[in-house]
């Protein structure tokens, strides 16, 4: 059965290519060079849309001998790349930009344009926010970049319908050449924060601080019998949580009952976070620090 993120994969870059076509033929009615420039970076959606559903393909794929621990950062690889395609496509409508300023032409019948590039933007604002709420609920980070992207476009459309509108009545027609900049720049800022998350996820960075105390206090509440957790780590790859301490027990516990404490706290913090992978060190109790969770007795 063809899971959720896939559908939404494949219904992306349909989407994706509706919206471009459209967005050209705003284009064509215009000759605006912004709004040129605005479907060029609608063919980045197409091919970042391609790359999702690999991405989505690829990480559902089950673990095996050679990813013991699955395949889940294929979906932040697919962000990462998504990224620096969208600062490299930023560079190009720049470049077209610095060119219409230094050859400035008239845009012709605009009102067309805006009308379709309008019609281009509604839909991407509802998409985006599907891809967006999909995403969060399916801890997809492929799905939240690509829909943060997407409307990211939004807001460089809106710029664009106000702008390009104005042009006629301005009777300036380099307008159009610093909308096409504003859209760039739009876009570039858009692909560096895209790479910033993701890269925090190839890198494992750990979560919030509100979330470890969350876990800690968890972790506390539910290894009765224990003495003390400490050197808390986690990591997080799509929806799956790897998550591995140290648990101090007293001396005199057996190690049945010692099992007995480790499965009641690893049912409690799955509760608290979803799936995870939980690794629990059993130590005696010289072995206490005297920091990190202390077990409520």
């Amino acid at each position: 059965m063809t899971s959720t993120r896939i559908k939404v994969a494949r219904a992306s870059i349909v989407l994706s290519v509706v919206v471009l076509a459209i967005k050209y033929a705003a284009y064509v009615v215009s000759g605006s060079e912004a709004l040129l420039s605005d479907a060029i970076e609608t063919i980045l959606n197409v091919v970042a849309a391609v790359g999702t559903l690999w991405a989505m393909s690829v990480a559902a794929l089950p673990a095996d001998d050679n990813h013991p621990y699955g395949h889940g950062k294929a979906e932040y690889l697919s962000a990462v790349i998504e990224g620096v395609l969208v600062v490299l496509t930023a560079i190009g409508i720049l470049v077209i930009a610095i060119h219409d300023w230094r050859h400035p032409e008239p845009v012709n019948a605009p009102f067309s344009g805006v009308a379709l590039n309008a019609l281009a933007g509604l839909v991407n604002l509802a998409w985006g926010r599907t891809l967006i709420t999909v995403g969060r609920k399916q801890s997809s980070q492929a799905l939240q970049a690509a829909g943060e992207h997407v409307v990211s476009d939004v807001w460089a459309t809106i710029a664009l319908v106000i702008g390009v509108s104005l042009i006629p009545l301005l009777k300036w027609d380099r307008l159009d050449a610093v909308l096409s900049a504003l859209v760039a720049l739009n876009v570039m800022r858009a692909g560096f924060s895209m790479m910033k998350h993701s890269l925090s996820g190839l890198m494992d960075e750990a979560p919030s601080p509100e979330q470890m105390d969350a876990v800690k206090a968890v972790i506390s509440e539910s290894a009765t019998g224990a003495l003390e957790a400490h050197d808390l780590r986690i990591r997080k790859v799509g929806a799956l949580s790897f998550v591995e301490f140290h648990l101090v027990v007293p001396s005199t516990l057996t190690v049945h009952d010692a099992h007995e404490i480790c499965d009641q706290i690893e049912a409690a913090i799955r509760s608290e976070l979803g799936r995870a992978s939980i690794h629990i060190h059993v130590e005696p109790e010289d072995k206490a620090k005297h920091s990190g969770a202390l077990v409520l007795t």
